[in-house]
């Protein structure tokens, strides 16, 4: 489920949005009236989508955007003349006055997408630092010297011991050079 924060600078009008979205099916994180404390609940959630105005007691659209984290993005709801100054390439935008349907259907693009971005995040491949790299190649280069293995044949055997002992290549590499290491 993607979390969803809204911001308006009348609190008024961010109920509004989020009985509108609930009534939809959507579940709403939080609803806030200034820009720290949409902040704070993004920072606390890590990703998701920020539905806000333009302007805020304590800032304006382009600096939260500009301190959100990573993995948030915002669907700007403004009058037709501060959508002409949006340049930023980042923020999804709707016109004032909002339809619901506009809404509904934008925010469900925006959830597809995120749910896209996690899904491949998940499936792409761990990557590795610079010290588990090492511990690897310490470990094949240690099969390779003792037990007179390719490289090839020293990563298969590290790839096929973690997969019969259920833990990832390092941890089985590290294994390798404990037990070989006596």
């Amino acid at each position: 489920m993607t979390n969803i924060i809204i911001l308006f600078q009348r609190i008024e009008e961010a109920r509004g949005i989020k009985s509108l979205l609930v009534r939809n099916g959507y579940n709403v994180n939080s609803v806030c009236s200034q820009g720290y404390q949409a902040l704070a609940n993004a920072d606390d959630l890590g990703n998701g989508i920020i539905i806000c105005g333009y302007k805020y007691a304590d800032m304006i659209y382009s600096e939260l955007r500009e301190y959100l984290p990573k993995g948030f993005d915002m669907l700007l709801i403004a009058s037709k003349g501060v959508l002409g100054e949006l340049s930023d390439g980042q923020t999804v935008a709707l016109e004032m006055p909002l339809r619901v349907q506009d809404l509904i259907e934008t925010l469900e693009m925006m959830t597809c997408a995120q749910e896209r971005l996690r899904k491949k995040a998940r499936l792409s491949p761990k990557q590795r630092t610079p010290e588990e790299i090492a511990v690897m190649n310490k470990a094949k280069e240690l099969l390779m010297n003792r037990n007179h293995m390719t490289e090839e044949e020293a990563h298969r055997y590290i790839q096929k011991c973690s997969m019969d002992s259920g833990t990832n290549l390092v941890e089985t590499s590290q294994m390798i050079l404990t037990i070989m290491d006596m």
